[in-house]
This record gives C-alpha cells, sequence and structure tokens, in this order.
C-alpha cells in the first residue's frame, strides 16, 4: 500500500427545502455569511457525514459515541482508554483518578497505543487531540485531509416554517405545541479539501484509504437521511493528484463557477444554472506536468458549459472516471 500523495479535492452536492448545517447558538438556523447572503457549512459537518458512513461500513472509527460502564457519554480521555493495551486497561478500571494521574505508561505500551488509534481509518484521515490522565499517553496528529469551510455557490434565502407539535404543551392542555424551524429553499455547496502527504506520511494514509474517502464524501451525502437532510445530491466530485513534490495549484474550488439568469436567492434548482468548468479546465491543463491524474465522479442532471472529461482526455491529462 502506498502513502497518500499530495492532492486537491472539489466536491458539490445540494439540498431543496432543508437546513444543511444548524448553528446551535442561534436557533438552530442554517449558517449565513451576512455580508454575502451565501449559506456556510462547517468542515465539521462534512466530517460527521464522512464518519457515519465509515461507521455504516464497519471500519474502526475513533470519533464516535461511545458510553462508560455506568451508562454516561464518554470524553475524549475515556474514549482513549479504549486503545491501550489489554493488561493496561485492565489496570486503569481498577484505579482510582488520582492513581491514574500518578500512573505512567512503558514506552512499548506507547508505541502500541499510538499503533491502536492509527488503526481508525479517520485518525488516519483528520488526525485527533486525544487528552489523556496517564502521563505521558496524551496523542495529537495533524490530520492529512484539510477542508475549508463549504459555501453556497450563490445567495440563499433564509425561510422560517411554523407548524404544530404531535402532542399537548403540558398538563390539562387541549392544544398541542407550536414548533418553528428555519430552513432553506435550496443551496448547492462547494467543498475544497486538500491531502498534506507529509502528514500522511507520518500517520500511515494510504492512496487506498483516500478512495474510501472518496467513496464515502458521495454515499455518505446520499445516505444522510434526516429531517433536515433528506435529499441531499452529490453532484461533482473532483480529486487532483500531483506527481511533484511540494507542489499543488491550491484554490480550485475557485476555479469553478455556477451562472444562473435570476436573482442567487431565486435558485431553486441544480437545473436554474450552469457549471461552468472552462476556467478549471485551463488550469488543470497548464498544470499537467505536474499532476499524475485527476479524479472525476459526475452526478445526474448536472449541466456544464463543456465536457470537462473528453476535454481534460484530449490535452493527455489522465482521468480516471468514478461511475
Amino acid at each position: 500500500m502506498s502513502i497518500a500523495k499530495r492532492s486537491e479535492i472539489i466536491f458539490l452536492y445540494d439540498l431543496s427545502w432543508g437546513n444543511p448545517n444548524g448553528d446551535p447558538n442561534d436557533a438552530n438556523k442554517p449558517r449565513i455569511d451576512s455580508e454575502t447572503g451565501v449559506n456556510i457549512v462547517t468542515d465539521v459537518r462534512l466530517k460527521r457525514t464522512i464518519r457515519d458512513e465509515l461507521i455504516a461500513r464497519n471500519y474502526d472509527v475513533l470519533v464516535k459515541d461511545t458510553f462508560k460502564e455506568d451508562g454516561t457519554l464518554a470524553d475524549g480521555k475515556n474514549r482513549g482508554y479504549d486503545f491501550l493495551n489489554e493488561p493496561l486497561k485492565s489496570k486503569i478500571k481498577k484505579m482510582s483518578k488520582s492513581d491514574i494521574e500518578k500512573a505512567k505508561i512503558s514506552l512499548d505500551e506507547l508505541e502500541q497505543f499510538k499503533a491502536n488509534v492509527r488503526e481508525c481509518l479517520d485518525i488516519r484521515l483528520f488526525g485527533c487531540v486525544l487528552p489523556s490522565d496517564i502521563k505521558g499517553a496524551s496523542l495529537q496528529y495533524t490530520g492529512p485531509v484539510q477542508f475549508k469551510m463549504g459555501y453556497s455557490m450563490h445567495p440563499v434565502k433564509l425561510e422560517l416554517m411554523k407548524g404544530t407539535g404531535a402532542f399537548a404543551s403540558g398538563d390539562d392542555k387541549d392544544q398541542k405545541t407550536f414548533r418553528q424551524e428555519y430552513i432553506l429553499p435550496y443551496s448547492l455547496i462547494n467543498f475544497y479539501g486538500l491531502i498534506n502527504d507529509r502528514a500522511a506520511k507520518i500517520i500511515g494514509l494510504t492512496e487506498e484509504d483516500v478512495d474510501v474517502l472518496l467513496d464515502a464524501i458521495w454515499i455518505g451525502t446520499k445516505n444522510l437521511i434526516t429531517r433536515t437532510k433528506a435529499g441531499q445530491i452529490p453532484r461533482l466530485l473532483i480529486n487532483v493528484t500531483y506527481k511533484e513534490k511540494d507542489f499543488y495549484i491550491g484554490g480550485l474550488d475557485k476555479k469553478i463557477k455556477f451562472n444562473y439568469d435570476m436573482a442567487g436567492e431565486a435558485v431553486r434548482s441544480i437545473n436554474d444554472g450552469i457549471l461552468q468548468l472552462e476556467e478549471f479546465k485551463e488550469c488543470i491543463v497548464k498544470n499537467k506536468e505536474k499532476i499524475e491524474k485527476v479524479i472525476i465522479r459526475l452526478g445526474t442532471e448536472l449541466k456544464t458549459d463543456i465536457d470537462i472529461v473528453e476535454e481534460l482526455k484530449n490535452t493527455g491529462v489522465v482521468i480516471d472516471v468514478i461511475a
């Protein structure tokens, strides 16, 4: 298995009449840039989507809900104990917190602990900060895969929907509770990511891991079937892998535009505009001698100004199309 090379990721998906990423500190409203009206989606939301898909596929994942023996939710320190070797784990379970803070971990135990943590695919992808009460057992890995905040490719409109709940508001009440929620009629979201080959070498991220990541982004987005996210549709996924050391173009997401002949807030469908890929193609062709390959996955109903696969193939760029 080969260590992952440096690459850039562009991922586009959309959602109608839903909430791509609510802000719990603001009535769970979709995040919107007050200056531009652009919808913002956190990288944490995308990572959660990917982790959920990895869990469904039975991959080892560190960052997930786990519970202590008393039934309460485990924190980072308790989750870390799960990856200690069995003798040390059994000893820790019998110790008080003060005794744990005095405990020491041997070099061999530490190396085994690190290896066990790196077995988790989400850690090889995104890294982690894992605290510990055991002296010398805290871990910090910089994730090779880094995503910026996602953003809509047009201004969005925030709608407040009101309705009634399923139950009465309390004892001796003959009316149901009222509820309200904020949603977006439509948002076409663009995520940009970068895979750092230097961090990949340290943590052991492989090209095979990247293949799983790319599939989990696409399928995980479709499988996120909750009340506010049902109907999310992946539209475009591009991964540009480089062969020249310490090189990448950067900002490839900005080379793709969504053109529409209406106010941005009025866009309601992927069919209301055309994705402009000409500038992206020219940028790839200009740097093709430094590019190993370009992976492309296209969704249905997507209208583009050019046939990006054929255009790049005709210039000699190595293309891998995912069906």
